[in-house]
C-alpha cells in the first residue's frame, strides 16, 4: 500500500464488486464450514446448524439476501431462465450464459453462492468445462443433476435420467477438474419422479461415493420419504428444495432440519414473492395513473442508494479524486 493513501482505512474494501473483498478461496471455505456445521452425522434429530439457501435470479436478489442476514446464496437455474429470458425451466441456457450470470452475481456480494449447473451442459467433458468455467467465475459450490439433456424443473413430469454409473463418471470428473479443491460439488438426483424413492436413496449413495460433497434428492413426495432420506444418508450434506405448490411437503427450517436435512433451499421463493409484488404494482399504476400513493409499499430513495452503497461509492469518488500523499 503506498504512503499516505488518499481514502479513509477500509473504504476502498467497503465497495462491494469494484474493491476488494473476500477472495473465492475464502468463501469456498465458509461454505464449507457451513455445510459441515449442517451435517447430521448422528442421522435425523442429530444438532445441526441449518444452512438456509434463499435463491436469487440476478445482482439485486443477491445483495437482497446477503442484506437479509442468510449465510449464503444460490443462483437459480429456473430462475435465470424465467427472469433471465422469459422462458421455462426446460433446459434452453446455456453453460457460458449461466457462467457469465454467476460472475455477476459474485461480484455483486461477499457471501458465498451456490449455481445451478444443470447437467453440467453435456457428457463429462462438458462438465469439467462448466467446473472450470464456474470456478473462474468464483463460485464457492455447483450443483450437477443426473438428467438427460434437456433437462427440466424437478418439479415438473417426464423425466428422463442418464444411468447411475454414468452420473459417478460425470462427477469423478468433475471433482478433477477443479483446481481449487474447496469448491464444493453437489450432486443432485431427480430419480424419485422415475424410479421411486428408493433408487434415489441409491443414486445418492453412488453419487457421494464418486466424490460429491453434498446430495440433493430432488421431490420426495411425504414426511416418511423425506425422513427416510435423512436416515439413510446421514453423514453427508443433504439439500431439501423447498417449491412452494410443488411436490414436496412444505415445512419450516427447523423441522427439515429433524429430519436430517441440513441445507434447506428456497430456490425461487424471492424471485415469485417479487414478480407478485411487481404485478401488483403495475395494477395500481395502469389504474390509478400515479405512484405517490402507493410510495409506502416500495423501497425508499434513501433504502435503493444504501443497499448499493452510494455513500460509500461517493465517497470514494471525492477521495479517489485527490493526490496520492495528500494527507499527511
Amino acid at each position: 500500500m503506498p504512503h499516505n493513501p488518499p481514502w479513509e482505512p477500509g473504504l476502498l474494501s467497503s465497495l462491494t464488486g469494484v474493491g476488494p473483498g473476500p477472495s473465492a478461496r475464502d468463501k469456498r471455505a465458509a461454505l464449507r464450514a457451513a455445510l459441515a456445521a449442517a451435517t447430521a452425522g448422528g442421522g435425523p434429530g442429530a444438532a445441526v446448524e441449518p444452512l438456509v439457501l434463499p435463491g436469487a435470479t440476478d445482482a439485486l436478489g443477491a445483495r437482497l439476501v446477503e442484506d437479509a442476514g442468510f449465510a449464503a446464496v444460490y443462483a437459480t437455474g429456473a430462475g435465470l431462465a424465467n427472469a433471465g429470458y422469459g422462458l421455462p425451466d426446460i433446459g434452453l441456457i446455456s453453460q457460458t450464459e449461466i457462467a457469465d450470470h454467476a460472475g455477476r452475481l459474485t461480484e455483486a456480494t461477499r457471501i458465498p453462492l451456490i449455481c445451478d449447473a444443470d447437467t453440467g451442459y453435456g457428457g463429462p467433458l462438458a462438465a469439467m468445462r462448466t467446473v472450470r468455467l464456474l470456478e473462474r467465475a468464483g463460485v464457492a459450490g455447483l450443483q450437477l443433476e443426473d438428467q438427460e439433456m434437456p433437462k427440466r424443473c424437478g418439479h415438473f413430469d417426464s423425466h428422463a435420467l442418464i444411468p447411475s454409473g454414468h452420473m459417478q463418471t460425470k462427477i469423478a470428473a468433475a471433482c478433477e477438474a477443479r483446481t481449487d479443491d474447496a469448491l464444493v460439488i453437489i450432486a443432485r438426483t431427480d430419480a424419485r419422479s422415475v424410479h421411486g424413492i428408493d433408487e434415489a436413496i441409491a443414486r445418492g449413495r453412488a453419487y457421494a461415493e464418486a466424490g460429491a460433497d453434498a446430495l440433493f434428492v430432488e421431490a420426495p413426495r411425504t414426511v416418511d420419504e423425506l425422513a427416510l432420506v435423512g436416515r439413510e444418508l446421514a453423514g453427508i450434506p443433504l439439500i431439501v428444495n423447498v417449491v412452494e405448490g410443488g411436490k414436496t411437503p412444505q415445512l419450516s427450517v427447523a423441522e427439515y432440519a429433524e429430519l436430517g436435512f441440513g441445507i434447506v433451499l428456497f430456490a425461487n421463493y424471492l424471485m415469485r414473492s417479487m414478480h407478485l409484488a411487481g404485478q401488483e404494482a403495475l395494477a395500481h399504476l395502469k389504474q390509478h395513473g400515479e405512484t405517490a400513493s402507493r410510495a409506502g409499499r416500495m423501497a425508499s430513495w434513501e433504502q435503493r442508494q444504501s443497499l448499493f452503497n452510494l455513500p460509500r461509492f461517493s465517497a470514494a469518488e471525492t477521495a479517489l479524486d485527490r493526490e496520492l500523499g495528500s494527507i499527511s
